[in-house]
């Protein structure tokens, strides 16, 4: 008997895989075969897929809900999925294409096909994931003409920063007491402080 196995992925931390995780479990998928990566689909060097890949043998069979949750990158998917196929010996269901389904048509030409539709789908992934690099930089260079700055917003100093600075300086008071004393943490006095 076939043992299955889901494998989700999101590209940050902040998304949510729910979506992911009901297609899995309605398709027979139980909890604790489940794989999660909040990581990008850029390469395959992902912490709970390489466990999920220890794990596969030809008694397995591996569910993922489109191929671009497997990956993004063309040649590592094709890669990705003949170490599954022929390696390892699993089946893999992607649910939203039936076409790549190596359970079915084992034959000459079912192979075939489900070769030239994974070729062209993990083309148009690896494609995908070029043209949102490129508008997410085309999106921050426009945020910066507009004025938009990023990263974290630059700590004003207190105005009693130099007073409090020349007394630490000087040894009256300790790193710990002049940061208190102008409300911040002592690393981020210690950074602020004139060399």
């Amino acid at each position: 008997m076939k043992k299955f196995y889901g494998y989700m992925r999101v590209s940050t931390k902040e998304q949510n895989e729910d979506r992911q995780r009901i297609k899995l479990q309605e398709a027979g998928i139980e909890t604790q075969n489940l794989f999660l990566d909040k990581q990008s689909g850029k390469d395959f060097e992902r912490k709970n897929y390489q466990k999920l890949l220890s794990v596969l043998n030809e008694k397995s069979v591996l569910f993922v809900t489109s191929l671009d949750r497997l990956g993004r990158n063309y040649k590592e998917i094709i890669q990705q999925w003949k170490i599954i196929t022929q390696e390892k010996g699993s089946d893999i269901v992607v649910l939203d294409m039936p076409l790549l389904d190596t359970r079915n048509k084992k034959d000459l030409l079912g192979t075939l096909i489900s070769d030239l539709v994974l070729t062209i789908l993990s083309y148009v992934a690896e494609t995908e994931r070029n043209f949102i690099r490129n508008r997410q930089a085309e999106g921050i260079a426009a945020a910066r003409l507009r004025g938009v700055v990023f990263g974290r917003p630059k700590i004003k100093l207190p105005e009693s920063f130099i007073e409090y600075e020349k007394l630490y300086k000087s040894g009256k008071i300790s790193l710990a007491e002049a940061a208190k004393l102008c409300g911040m943490c002592r690393s981020t006095f210690w950074a602020k402080l004139s060399r």
